[in-house]
């Protein structure tokens, strides 16, 4: 566990260095792959979960990147593009809170209060929806009063979308800050379970230390690493405002819910950073077909080179985070087993 450990931090702290965003469950799940190949054989890993986990990922970004666009492409379509933008946007935005409200509400309850309390995904969703009827109810006259005196067009809609966005950020933080300290820490919580009990206990409880060394972990690794990983994510790989930005964050619940219905074992780095792809790649097709409609009517052709330069999306970094997802098991797999047979010769 303690190869795991290193080869894990080892490669995340390199990637988080050089910008990609990989995943901390699948550079978890590779360290104790490598480390207990170096164990106990070949037999002792459960190639089936790792085949789950490998299709993952290309799973994971897709799926986040249709909601995304999706949402991106409802937007546009009913409050964007429309004559009367601030009606529009009185009629839709509390529905869309109120569909952020509800998704993060089942999300939460998946994800933390069945830890508490048994729950079902079918309560969960029930529950969730009526945390979104009530939030379109309480939204309706907050976005009514906001909206007044705006001007009709779409820079004051990125306003209404200003409270939404920071809500969701901070709730979607929450929810994959629990999920991936939860990984971090795994298997700190098994070297603590065989140290105390000699692995015979039926039941691993973990010490509250070791929940505090991971929250603590990962706020630092935030505070020292964040800001050049947000930058990539959210301005490098294309634009974001609020809007497009709120789309990518509810994406990820609502993926991440639909996943976990399916048994799917995802992360949620995958999808959060499939959904700002998802978000860039729609908004070229749609800048696209518009530009070609206008050269139509006009009677001329798109050329390439004008093509070329609608490219909203940046293809190197396409090309650099999906190499980064693809190594990340193999990386941190064979880092582990290094790292494990030189503990164990020293030890």
């Amino acid at each position: 566990m303690l190869g795991a450990l290193l080869a894990s931090a080892l490669w995340l702290n390199l990637a988080t260095w050089l910008g990609a965003p990989v995943s901390t469950t699948h550079s978890i799940v590779g360290g104790v792959m490598g480390a207990g190949i170096m164990a106990g054989g070949f037999g002792a890993v459960d190639w089936p979960k790792m085949g789950q986990i490998a299709a993952s990922w290309v799973i994971s970004p897709v799926m986040g990147g249709v909601v995304a666009a999706l949402f991106l492409a409802f937007i546009k379509a009913f409050i964007n593009d429309v004559p009367d933008k601030i009606a529009a946007a009185r009629r839709w935005v509390p529905i869309l809170i109120g569909i952020m409200a509800g998704t993060f509400a089942t999300y939460l309850m998946m994800k933390g209060l069945k830890k508490i309390v048994e729950i079902s995904l079918l309560n969960a969703v029930l529950l969730g929806g009526i945390v979104a009827v009530a939030a379109v109810l309480i939204m309706r006259p907050i976005i009514r009063r906001q909206s007044e005196g705006l001007e009709n067009r779409k820079k004051s809609l990125k306003k209404l979308f200003g409270v939404p966005l920071i809500i969701s950020a901070a709730l979607l933080s929450f929810a994959h800050g629990a999920n991936d300290v939860a990984n971090a820490v795994g298997p700190l919580a098994a070297i603590v379970h065989a140290v105390q009990d000699h692995g015979t206990a039926a039941k691993v409880d973990i010490p509250y230390w070791v929940m505090l060394i991971g929250a603590f972990g990962i706020s630092f690794g935030l505070l020292f690493f964040g800001p050049k990983l947000i930058r990539m994510v959210g301005q490098e790989i294309t634009k974001l405002n609020p809007m497009r930005a709120y789309c990518v964050a509810l994406s990820a619940a609502i993926t991440v819910i639909i996943a976990s219905w399916l048994g799917l074992p995802v992360s949620s780095t995958h999808i959060a950073v499939g959904g700002v792809f998802g978000v860039g790649f729609y908004r070229e097709w749609h800048a696209e077909r518009r530009a070609r409609t206008l050269k139509l009517e006009k009677g001329t052709r798109l050329q390439p080179e004008e093509r070329k330069r609608r490219k909203l999306v940046r293809r190197a970094h396409v090309a650099s985070i999906a190499a980064a997802w693809v190594v990340t098991v193999p990386v941190t797999a064979g880092l582990s087993a290094l790292l494990f047979l030189i503990l164990n010769r020293l030890f």
